[in-house]
């Protein structure tokens, strides 16, 4: 199976013959995230490793998103609306909310958690399983609802 940089590449020569500018954009710009990760380590980024990267990557267009909404910047909410799209390939896919509550469910019975106190360990946990999966917000919001 190839590594996500491997898959990046192939797709930088994709976008590169088809003269897709915008996409050539995107894809180049999480080569150069995942190329500048990798410069600051010894070893190959692990799959792991690769998926954050691209996960706070797309983190940052959702934050972004928001803020031009709020603004009312529509004008930059539908080129980011499609540069979202194609960060979205490289991630696995999301999980529905019932998936995510269903998931956390049982994180917080492996955890013995009771009340909101046990919040901190069910949210570490849960993102350590979910990482690329689900919004970490909207984890955040499900931990909540379940603990109260």
């Amino acid at each position: 199976m190839m590594s996500l940089t491997q898959r990046i590449n192939e797709d930088i020569k994709v976008a590169m013959k088809a003269k897709d500018k915008e996409t050539l954009k995107v894809i180049r710009m999480l080569k150069a995230a995942l190329q500048k990760e990798q410069i600051e380590q010894t070893e190959p980024l692990s799959e792991e490793q690769e998926i954050t990267i691209i996960a706070r990557e797309m983190k940052q267009r959702k934050d972004s998103l928001a803020e031009f909404e709020k603004a009312g910047r529509q004008d930059l909410v539908a080129p980011l609306l499609d540069e979202i799209k194609i960060v979205e390939q490289y991630l696995p896919a999301q999980l529905s909310e019932d998936e995510i509550k269903e998931a956390i469910t049982k994180i917080i019975a492996a955890v013995g958690a009771k009340d909101k106190s046990a919040f901190g360990a069910v949210m570490g946990k849960a993102m350590a399983e979910l990482k690329g999966q689900a919004d970490g917000q909207v984890v955040n919001r499900i931990v909540k609802e379940l603990l109260s």
